[in-house]
């Protein structure tokens, strides 16, 4: 199984993925995505709570 990490970058914020070849997905960072969608100054915390209001 061949992976390829690499940082993506926007709005000048990165946000980590993940390149899974055998299953030809992309695995991005939910939390990297709430910093920056949210501006959170805890986005860990921010998906905890959301992740609990919408019942996973």
């Amino acid at each position: 199984m061949t992976k390829e990490e690499s940082i993506k970058v926007f709005e000048e914020s990165k946000i980590r993925t993940l390149w899974d070849s055998d299953a030809e997905k992309w695995y991005i960072s939910i939390v990297d995505v709430i910093a920056v969608l949210t501006e959170s100054t805890n986005p860990q915390v921010y998906w905890r709570v959301l992740k609990k209001k919408v019942g996973r």
